[in-house]
């Protein structure tokens, strides 16, 4: 009876080179991601950037973004409540019920959820957009007529979803203090009046506001940066752009998620 053939390498030596390869590939990507901003962000000081592009990517970005971001807000807002209302009615704080809802939204659920939603329509959007023009060549065709695909093409689109963020994170702020009140007053019969003192009692102020809007930035900064580098760096024809969304949009969502963190534990 033969003795059983030789296997190579034992387990743990594969389980170690699959660890290695993961943590040299997330290396390489996020100097990737670190050297592009670099590059683009030299483009945005000097304002070497096309107007034009800029112009019709907010309205792409921002406009058609309304929406989803309006009906996200209003649901975020009424969802808050619900989970807030067995604790208020317990306790009877029927006027912190505001300072709660502004507290935990302008903070975190305004910027945070935001960000995510965006990330999966304006981020994944933006690779596909750009893996294309890589895939049929059109940047190649740029560097040819000594246009700068920096400044025509990436540099517009990073301005435009950090400038998309912030302003969609304020409309979203809004509208879930509006979803709040509305499912305050109907499910806890909290009044208008009630709600709105207790949110500007003092309780809150522009630091939490601008907490908020401090997270909107990065996380604009990181899904603009993880979209275009996905964009411009897809390999293998039309599966390779499919391949890049998703390696984008999952990229984007680990980002934020980090990016949350350590600026709630810089900031406070």
């Amino acid at each position: 009876m033969s003795a059983p053939a030789d296997t190579g390498a034992p387990p743990a030596a594969g389980v170690a080179f699959q660890m290695g390869n993961s943590i040299l590939e997330i290396a390489e990507t996020a100097g990737g991601m670190a050297i592009l901003l670099g590059r683009v962000s030299t483009r945005i000081v000097r304002a070497a950037v096309d107007w034009a592009e800029l112009k019709k990517n907010m309205y792409k970005m921002a406009v058609k973004s309304t929406p989803i971001v309006v009906v996200t807000a209003l649901f975020v807002g009424a969802i808050a409540v619900i989970q807030a209302a067995p604790m208020v009615q317990q306790y009877g704080a029927y006027g912190l019920l505001g300072w709660g809802a502004g507290f935990g939204t302008l903070r975190e659920l305004g910027p945070l959820l935001t960000a995510l939603m965006l990330s999966g329509r304006v981020g994944a959007n933006n690779t596909a957009e750009l893996g294309t023009m890589v895939v049929t060549e059109q940047l190649d065709a740029m560097r040819i007529l000594a246009i700068d695909p920096l400044a025509f093409l990436i540099a517009p689109r990073v301005v435009a979803i950090v400038l998309t963020l912030v302003i969609a994170t304020i409309y979203a702020d809004a509208l879930a203090l509006i979803g709040c009140m509305l499912a305050g007053k109907i499910m806890l019969g909290v009044d208008f009046a009630m709600f709105i003192n207790s949110l500007t009692a003092g309780l809150l102020n522009f630091g939490d506001v601008a907490h908020g809007l401090i997270k909107s930035v990065t996380f604009g900064l990181m899904m603009a940066t993880a979209s275009c580098y996905f964009g411009v760096a897809v390999k293998g024809g039309a599966p390779g752009v499919g391949r890049a969304v998703n390696s984008a949009v999952v990229a984007s969502a680990t980002g934020i998620f980090i990016l949350d963190y350590l600026v709630s534990f810089v900031i406070g």
